[in-house]
């Protein structure tokens, strides 16, 4: 029998509009800082039994570069003792970060585990300052590289393959940011949240004189309450001329980070601590990269039969919103029931930090199955370079 493995802590930050939001120059080992310090805090674990830290992180590089998981556990001041490493599968970085913690804890290399994932795409371009892709994706196979490195093609050919119309990936993305409007307007995502404290020094103008200026950021700054179909049907394609993806109905870019604090049940008994959730089963899968998108189709039904369910007992699905059109593709494909997916908006509205995302709507879902008593919650992706991930989560009753 698998050894069984517990989520019994789940949080993230806010996340802010790249360049624009609050977090916009805020470093991102900073924040993982943060958030680990809050939550261990509010565990009764001592910080020196965490057996590893294992960060999600998609542009691991400048800010996000040396290890940035080893570099938060120094900067929020856990004992030397606690190891850490980073690793990267894209949007998929922090999802993956929570099967390998899990998958460290069933082979007996651990009892306590820190997962999560970062990423600031303020600081860091997409792809990183010094991309440099094999010149073989042009003479090989010159339909490779833009279907590599250029998601909003993959989109485009997703849309076209599977008829899914502008209007309805406008239609899609307007409710995305209506649903997370109305969460933000009841508070739902109040016990998730943990505030970040970013401090800005400020020359004076009396020479070597400087003032700090402390902000407080609890907050997700993406939604638009001012948004409309007139509005978005109003915006031109991005990335084909003749095509209906725009900056409307795609996922934006955005600065976040997540922490969870995974255990099995003997660090449970010996620290007197709560599990949330059981973690049931996480696949991954491949598929040619210029139909991307569609990546969640091959996993979802692999992940499910991992953990002995099926599709339909699952009531609340985080299923990344990359673009509108895949996310309908997807829906579409599985006959997923529409209810059931992203109840409080996706990353069209609330943002898509690469590494990070896994983690972050992990955290959302097992907060909604904990409120609601669900049963079983899956958060899902498409994965840069054709390949899709999901991991599947079930419910602990208090008590």
């Amino acid at each position: 029998m698998t050894k069984a493995v517990y989520v019994v802590a789940a949080h993230r930050s806010a996340v802010t509009k790249a360049h624009r939001g609050a977090l916009a120059t805020m470093r991102p080992d900073d924040m993982l800082a943060q958030l680990m310090r809050q939550m261990l805090h509010k565990q009764p674990c001592p910080p020196d039994s965490i057996d590893d830290v294992i960060i999600g992180c998609a542009t691991p590089e400048a800010e996000q570069g040396m290890n940035i998981a080893r570099m938060s556990i120094l900067l929020a001041g856990l004992p030397d003792t606690v190891p850490g490493f980073t690793i990267n599968r894209f949007c998929a970085s922090g999802l993956e970060s929570i099967a390998l913690a899990a998958a460290k804890i069933q082979s007996n290399q651990a009892h306590l585990v820190i997962a999560g994932g970062v990423e600031s795409m303020s600081l860091l371009p997409f792809g990183g300052h010094h991309l440099r892709p094999n010149p073989r994706l042009f003479t090989d196979g010159p339909d490779l590289y833009p279907a590599s490195y250029s998601m909003g093609i993959t989109a485009e050919a997703v849309a076209r393959e599977y008829a899914i119309t502008r209007q309805a990936q406008d239609t899609f993305a307007l409710a995305s940011h209506e649903k997370a409007i109305a969460a933000i307007d009841n508070k739902q995502f109040h016990k998730e949240i943990l505030p970040l404290h970013h401090t800005l020094s400020h020359p004076t103008g009396e020479g070597t004189a400087v003032e700090k200026t402390t902000t407080t950021i609890d907050a997700d700054s993406g939604p638009r309450r001012d948004t409309s179909l007139e509005a978005l049907a109003r915006l031109k394609p991005v990335f084909a001329k003749a095509g209906s993806v725009t900056a409307g109905n795609s996922s934006q870019i955005s600065d976040g980070a997540a922490v969870l604090l995974l255990a099995d049940e003997e660090a449970i008994l010996r620290y007197d601590l709560t599990p949330i959730a059981r973690f049931c089963g996480y696949k991954v899968a491949g598929l040619a990269p210029e139909y991307m998108g569609m990546g969640p189709v091959y996993a979802i039904p692999n992940a499910c039969e991992a953990a002995g369910i099926s599709l339909q007992d699952i009531e609340h699905i985080e299923l990344n919103e990359a673009f509108a059109a895949q996310a309908l593709a997807v829906i579409e494909a599985l006959s997923i029931n529409p209810k059931v997916i992203n109840p409080f908006g996706g990353a069209i509205a609330l943002g898509h930090p690469l590494g990070a995302t896994g983690a972050i709507k992990t955290v959302t879902m097992l907060h909604n199955l904990q409120a609601q008593s669900y049963r079983y919650g899956m958060t899902t992706m498409c994965i840069g370079t054709g390949m899709g991930a999901a991991g599947i989560f079930s419910h602990i009753k208090a008590g």
